[in-house]
């Protein structure tokens, strides 16, 4: 009898799904699916079997069913995340169960999603495609993030060497009259400026008047000297005899002769190299950190950096606008990767400005989908309508580009309000994401809207019917929701746009 493993021959570029249901119709539709759209697939039909075909072929991404016969869904998922080779696979549970306790069960055992049973097709392909994208860019920012910690690494041990080298060199030694001339120096000195024997420097250098590039130098060293007597490790930057400049560090002390003239004497040390690789260890410090503030909320970006633990809080109250560019994907099978890169760059730049405008949170971008967020990370009362208003300028933004066919690009948005748990995700590639069954509805309203519209839950409707006109779409069948009453967000009412520019402030 043959094995339930199955496998094929898979294409080393394609994403690979494991599918794990024990119902062979689910196996075979889900397969024929899958194979379709490109993906290598490989299949179990039961615990055990997913289990070992998991170690063995890593795939990309797993479908699971949960109520399997002996190693039930969640004894796999707990399984596959305590194994270093397989907990960072994503996991989405499929399930005829639809209770929020199963859900809840399901995320804590390490599933990324849920898709309850009987599922829509399309629905499983955009869950697929978002959580392969997730990972994939999880992945990309992980080898950013070792190349960036690699070139520290160098810096640091330049550093190092550069350190040990100044600190066993021979040092430039040197006696000085109050009125700056050299009465004395040693070879290395005069190496170390530039000249090619002592008398050459004694007789080319006065400290007060050619030597420190930023005028006023001296003077400062030398009311230093005149209160304290001494000065230990004072950098400056200097001419060297052909004009170029370099970096020394002087430690100086005030002497009194026997004669009871004073002068001074000290040594100086070039730390040229030691200020430039501290410079350069700043500059990638600063790009690292411009790095994680373009991927994070500064808020969550800064608590991150005092305290690199796991990040996650829970909100009761947020608005999540989700909007997808109609017929997208049929225009980028007609351009060029550039062209559709360019295009879909400027629309979402622009989406980017509106929330900056509005004091909204940018979420992530999924293909050519855009989601935002308002209340988090920062509480502010009026989220709702700053998200409102967003969506308004959206749908005219979009307007303003057009496709290849000279048609002007739409908007399919979908806004809900309610609680949420936000958190960081990863380690080395961080991503900052919302979770929860005000997502999910938020989502399901964009993908069940109609194209130039905005559709809203009637959590939304009965915070926005006062101040904003909103038309009654009907009854709507939403997928895990059942029938839904639904809205079309018009515009705001003529008396708000008075004070519409206070919207989006906290």
């Amino acid at each position: 009898m043959d094995s339930p493993i199955q496998t094929q021959q898979l294409d080393q570029t394609q994403s690979r799904i494991l599918v794990v249901d024990d119902a062979p119709d689910n196996l075979a539709l889900l397969s024929r699916l899958l194979n379709y759209k490109g993906y290598g697939v490989l299949t179990a039909s039961n615990g055990q079997d997913a289990l070992t075909l998991a170690l063995t072929s890593c795939p990309d991404l797993i479908l699971l069913d949960i109520c399997m016969p002996s190693l039930d869904g969640y004894s796999v998922c707990r399984q596959l995340k305590a194994d270093a080779q397989t907990r960072e696979i994503p996991i989405i549970f499929l399930s005829a169960l639809e209770q929020v306790e199963d859900k809840l069960k399901a995320f804590a055992a390490g599933g990324v999603d849920y898709v309850t049973k009987p599922f829509q097709l399309a629905e499983v392909l955009v869950r697929i495609e978002t959580h392969l994208t997730i990972r994939r860019l999880r992945q990309e920012l992980q080898v950013q993030n070792q190349r960036l910690q690699y070139e520290i690494d160098q810096r640091q041990r330049t550093e190092e060497k550069y350190r040990n080298i100044f600190e066993n060199c021979l040092e430039g030694i040197f006696q000085l009259s109050p009125d700056g001339r050299y009465l004395s120096a040693n070879p290395a000195l005069a190496r170390l400026y530039g000249y090619d024997s002592v008398e050459e420097l004694t007789a080319a250098v006065d400290v007060r008047r050619n030597l420190y590039v930023r005028p006023g130098r001296r003077a400062e060293i030398d009311v230093y000297l005149n209160r304290y007597g001494e000065i230990s490790t004072c950098e400056s930057q200097i001419y060297r005899k052909d004009g170029s400049k370099i970096w020394i560090a002087e430690t100086i002390r005030a002497v009194k002769a026997s004669d009871g003239q004073l002068h001074y004497e000290g040594t100086v040390q070039d730390v040229t190299e030691r200020r430039q690789a501290e410079a350069e260890l700043r500059h990638h410090r600063l790009e690292s950190e411009q790095l994680l503030a373009s991927i994070l909320p500064q808020s969550i970006a800064q608590q991150l950096k005092r305290k690199p633990d796991t990040i996650a809080d829970s909100f009761a109250n947020v608005t999540v606008l989700f909007a997808d560019l109609v017929n997208f994907t049929a225009f980028s099978t007609r351009v060029p990767p550039s062209e559709l890169v360019r295009l879909l760059n400027q629309i979402f730049s622009a989406f980017d400005q509106l929330a900056e405008q509005f004091e909204l949170e940018k979420i992530k971008t999924i293909g050519d989908e855009y989601m935002v967020a308002g209340g988090l990370p920062k509480l502010r009362p009026n989220h709702l309508e700053a998200v409102a208003e967003m969506a308004l300028a959206m749908q005219q933004v979009v307007q303003q580009f057009k496709s290849d066919l000279g048609e002007p690009f739409q908007l399919r948005i979908g806004i809900h309000s309610g609680p949420v748990v936000a958190g960081v995700i990863g380690k080395k590639k961080l991503t900052y994401d919302l979770w929860g069954e005000t997502v999910n509805l938020a989502s399901r309203l964009q993908t069940q809207g109609v194209a130039g519209q905005i559709q809203v839950s009637p959590a939304v409707y009965a915070e926005l019917c006062q101040n904003y006109w909103l038309e009654p779409r009907g009854t709507l069948l939403v997928k895990g929701y059942g029938n839904l009453d639904t809205y079309w967000l018009r515009r705001r009412k003529p008396d708000l746009s008075r004070s519409s520019n206070k919207i989006y402030k906290s």
